[in-house]
């Protein structure tokens, strides 16, 4: 205890000298008897019943207890050499409990401490295991002497506190002896490991229309894409390119192209042809397709089956509340004849709700209320449990289609991206479609969304905030979940005479074969009621300076029946394939393009023209396009500003607010 207690007090004063050593010691011998019989106590030993505890607790307790010196450094500095002084005199006279006495003893740790090394810290847990061994309790300490010294150090502590090594040396040592705790390694929580996932592919390349005059391409009504960059930039970072959809993007946004004049007509096209704003030798090609409106009180009868991920993962505010918020809003938007059930999974599947018709709203509305987060990811034997209640009451000539709502990966059973396309793509043949619903961060596999959408004749969506649930549950509830074609895709065949290269902006991941276009055994993408698709190529017209490649050396012209529309100034030729929610057999609506479609500069083009391209510029930006490195920050703001509108829901107001943050945290 000589070691410990110099450790603690620092340097040592000068000794007094005997007599005055022998006044110290009678003075607070009679201190502690008075004491001692005050509590009812005997000078030594324990007479009381219950366990026997240190001098030091019994004087220190009731001083904190009335919160006396709470916060105190100086109060703290008094006490703790005047209880040291104490308790080593109890071990003087009952040896007997100097085991207790070490603990109680111990300094009581300052508000602000010195980390010590882990060396340190386990060399002293030896040493105190040592001290235990060779002193345990109820056996004498080894030698009398050396109490007599602990004794004599007591004393020389208990002398007036501005004599050499006072209070600050004290202190000192209880600083280096009692450093701040230090979590073990083995049990701080790790990292959160990032494992989301993004189903993108490279940059559509520019082509040549000498070699490669026609693009196909299926129709994309997905929004995921921009919710997620969204999230990114409120959270203070740029978002992953591999994240960004250009395509995405744009359709994000509401737009009022011109719409067809009925439901035989299932949609209508408009093209627009505008010069580039980010080069001057280039022109873009504006395709806005605009499907057909169906009224509500005409809308098919909906079977929907809710597929909810109550992994354990789910157990965040962004993620299982809010998709409990989410599924509320959408049962208000529903018709009395609807019905809905609701399966879960995490680490099987279970059924929480048989079908149920939506006048029974209170009924749905409680199973919402009991999903609970907690264990592995099932996803696909919730698939297969989602499928055999929408079978169960399949609607003829309406609406059949799961919404998979969920945070990330499928951890249990089938849960490659090939094994799950295969299985939706065998169940989509039975009338039932699959949409998903991505929320959350950190876990989110945007590649497996994709592909369950795509392969489940269905659309993908990120919900990131409630109002975000309200606009692609709600105000889009029609297009989201009442097809009026299936199958839809797109291609145009460039003028070579007129064109020299074109680029068409993001549905890299929507690529088709050119004899997929006539092909109806392939799946395309669907569009919903009222729902709008936009797509845009970039064109470099024959004989401008911004032409890539050069012309071919030995290539020869082609034998064409007639001049291909050179003569009468078609640019291309825009072939739109589709089929009827119900068929089997697509149909096809073609339309040449033309100079007619042109308009002078970009500020006569129409708002949603031009807020479209501004919605393109900075998703090229955001993916990093190289074609877009002269384009500024500011000069996307500048065009987005100008064609907002009226904006009723302030998403275009909102989008130059993101445009304004990406230009911050990107230093331009």
């Amino acid at each position: 205890m000589t070691d410990e207690f110099n450790a603690l007090s620092g340097p040592m004063p000068p000794k007094p000298k005997h007599e005055a050593r022998a006044r110290a010691f009678a003075a607070a011998m009679q201190a502690y008897d008075e004491a001692a019989k005050k509590s009812g106590a005997a000078a030594q030993g324990w007479a009381l019943a219950g366990r026997r505890s240190s001098i030091i607790n019994r004087i220190w307790s009731p001083i904190m207890n009335r919160k006396l010196l709470a916060g105190s450094a100086l109060a703290t500095l008094i006490v703790v050499p005047a209880a040291a002084f104490l308790t080593l005199e109890m071990v003087r006279n009952n040896p007997s409990q100097e085991a207790e006495v070490q603990v109680a003893t111990r300094p009581v740790p300052s508000l602000v401490q010195k980390p010590a090394s882990p060396a340190t810290i386990e060399e002293r847990a030896l040493t105190d295991q040592s001290k235990r061994e060779a002193s345990p309790v109820g056996k004498p300490a080894p030698a009398a002497a050396e109490n007599d010294e602990a004794a004599s150090q007591a004393a020389d502590a208990a002398a007036p506190m501005s004599s050499v090594g006072g209070a600050a040396d004290l202190a000192r040592g209880r600083l280096e002896i009692m450093p701040a705790p230090i979590a073990p390694a083995d049990i701080l929580p790790p990292p959160m490991e990032d494992r989301e996932r993004f189903g993108n592919a490279d940059a559509s390349p520019v082509k040549s229309v000498a070699t490669e005059p026609v693009s196909t391409f299926s129709v994309d009504v997905d929004t995921a894409s921009y919710a997620f960059v969204r999230r990114s930039l409120m959270a203070g970072e740029m978002p992953n390119p591999d994240a960004v959809r250009v395509e995405e993007m744009i359709n994000y946004f509401p737009y009022d192209w011109p719409r067809p004049a009925s439901a035989a007509e299932p949609f209508k096209a408009t093209v627009t042809l505008t010069p580039a704003p980010w080069n001057a030798g280039t022109r873009l090609m504006h395709v806005a397709i605009k499907g057909y409106d169906v009224v509500p009180s005409e809308a098919p009868k909906a079977n929907l089956v809710f597929l909810i991920d109550v992994s354990g993962s789910m157990d965040e505010p962004d993620k299982l509340p809010l998709l409990k918020n989410a599924f509320r809003l959408l049962i208000d938007r529903l018709k009395p004849e609807d019905t809905v059930s609701i399966v879960t999974y995490a680490g099987n599947a279970g059924t929480v709700l048989e079908p149920t018709a939506v006048k029974d709203k209170a009924k749905i509305l409680s199973a919402i209320d009991t999903l609970q987060p907690g264990g592995s990811t099932a996803g696909a034997a919730g698939i297969d449990a989602a499928y055999v209640l929408a079978e169960k009451s399949f609607v003829k000539d309406g609406v059949n289609r799961i919404l998979l709502a969920t945070d990330g990966d499928f951890n249990v059973g089938p849960a490659s991206d090939e094994e799950l396309k295969r299985l939706i793509e065998e169940k989509r043949k039975s009338g039932i479609f699959l949409s998903a619903l991505g929320f959350g961060r950190g876990n989110y596999n945007d590649a497996l969304m994709q592909t369950i959408a795509q392969n489940g004749n269905g659309v993908a969506a990120y919900i990131d905030t409630l109002a975000e649930a309200q606009k692609a549950l709600v105000e889009e509830a029609g297009s989201s979940l009442f097809p009026i074609a299936k199958d839809v895709k797109l291609q145009v065949e460039f003028n070579p005479a007129a064109i020299a290269e074109y680029r068409l902006i993001g549905y890299e991941t929507r690529a088709l074969k050119r004899e997929d276009f006539n092909n109806d055994k392939v799946d395309a993408g669907d569009i919903g009621s009222g729902h709008s698709v936009t797509a845009i190529y970039e064109l470099t017209p024959k004989g401008s300076p911004a032409v890539l490649n050069d012309d071919l050396r030995y290539a020869t012209a082609e034998k064409r029946p007639v001049d291909a529309g050179a003569s009468s100034g078609e640019l291309a030729f825009l072939k739109i394939r589709y089929k009827k929610p119900d068929g089997d057999k697509s149909e096809l609506i073609a339309t040449p393009v033309t100079e007619a479609n042109a308009v002078p500069s970009l500020a006569q083009a129409p708002a949603d023209v031009r807020f479209s391209v501004a919605v393109a510029a900075f998703g090229q930006k955001l993916a990093g396009i190289s074609a877009l490195a002269d384009y500024s920050f500011t000069a996307v703001i500048d065009l987005a500003a100008g064609a907002r509108g009226a904006d009723p829901f302030g998403y275009r107001g909102e989008f130059v607010n993101l445009v304004r943050l990406a230009k911050t945290l990107s230093g331009g």
